[in-house]
């Protein structure tokens, strides 16, 4: 079971603006502006109009700058989409403890169902791009750890927070056929061969341009190991007609698609549950979470 939520800190726009001019004299002109929906892990901000300064929001989340910088220059020219290349990495100071990094900024979208243009074609250009991933040479990459909250490990990892999520819902959904499905997903083996997993495929890192796939970012839980956590999409954003053209596409077995399941079920649990406080006026992440819980309780 995980433990407890990390410590964030908060960063301010003049800070990055500080930081950026000690360290990056050559970028000190430039404009610094907070990025809209900019995430959880890492305060983003715009640096000019062309790149963008990640800033860890806890140490826990700083454990991935070094893998990024390591592996993200190796797997981009591998990939058939854009991911976002470091361009520099910060150093901690006595105003900010973590390392950071510059990357330049890709343009796009986030991906929501009403946005994409082509359903199918979208299921289709995703598998194309995380089949690329899998066929990445794996040695020495790192495996599940803190560094990604063990992405591409066990499920049963993730044990606790989907039992505490269900004894939240019940009385909201069909707590028993849901804890039936992943308790039956418990069960299945991973054969073990590591493979390279982006670790965190949704909505918010699957960037469109005119409606179609254009740029995939956010690397952070990126690693080897099993791949069935970038499956979870499969249910979280695409529809029942690119959800079985995606399998096609990956050539994805029974075992490794009943776990795909298995993370998407635990992670829609975890946001309805968390949601509950909204159960009047929900917000969009949480309707998604409903929608895509119905469709994996519809397959049992």
């Amino acid at each position: 079971m995980l433990g407890d939520p990390p410590v964030r800190v908060s960063v301010e726009t003049d800070l990055v603006h500080r930081l950026v001019a000690d360290q990056f004299p050559q970028w000190a002109y430039l404009p610094v502006r907070p990025v809209a929906d900019g995430g959880w892990d890492n305060w983003t901000f715009h640096l000019g109009s062309e790149m963008s300064v990640r800033m860890p929001s806890a140490a826990e989340y700083a454990l991935a700058v070094p893998k990024e910088h390591r592996w993200l220059p190796e797997l981009a020219p591998k990939l058939p989409l854009p991911i976002p290349v470091p361009l520099a990495q910060g150093v901690p100071t006595s105003e900010y403890p973590y390392a950071w990094s510059v990357y330049p900024w890709l343009a796009g979208e986030p991906a929501t169902r009403d946005r994409i243009a082509d359903p199918v074609k979208f299921a289709l250009d995703l598998a194309e791009f995380l089949g690329a991933l899998r066929d990445v040479d794996p040695t020495d990459g790192p495996g599940p750890g803190v560094h990604n909250w063990y992405r591409g490990g066990p499920l049963r990892t993730y044990a606790g927070l989907a039992d505490n999520a269900l004894a939240a819902l019940t009385g909201y959904l069909d707590v028993d056929r849901a804890r039936r499905i992943w308790q039956s997903t418990l069960e299945i083996p991973w054969d073990g061969v590591p493979i390279w997993f982006h670790g965190d495929v949704a909505r918010g890192n699957l960037l469109l341009d005119q409606g179609r796939l254009a740029a995939v970012i956010d690397f952070g839980t990126c690693g080897v190991g099993d791949p069935a956590c970038d499956l979870a999409v499969a249910w979280t954003l695409l529809t029942a007609e690119g959800r079985a053209a995606f399998r096609a596409r990956l050539a994805v077995d029974d075992a490794t698609w009943q776990r795909g399941r298995g993370w998407a079920l635990w992670k829609m649990l975890t946001t309805c549950a968390y949601g509950l406080d909204e159960a009047d006026d929900p917000d969009e992440s949480t309707l998604e979470a409903r929608r895509a819980l119905d469709e994996i309780l519809a397959e049992d």
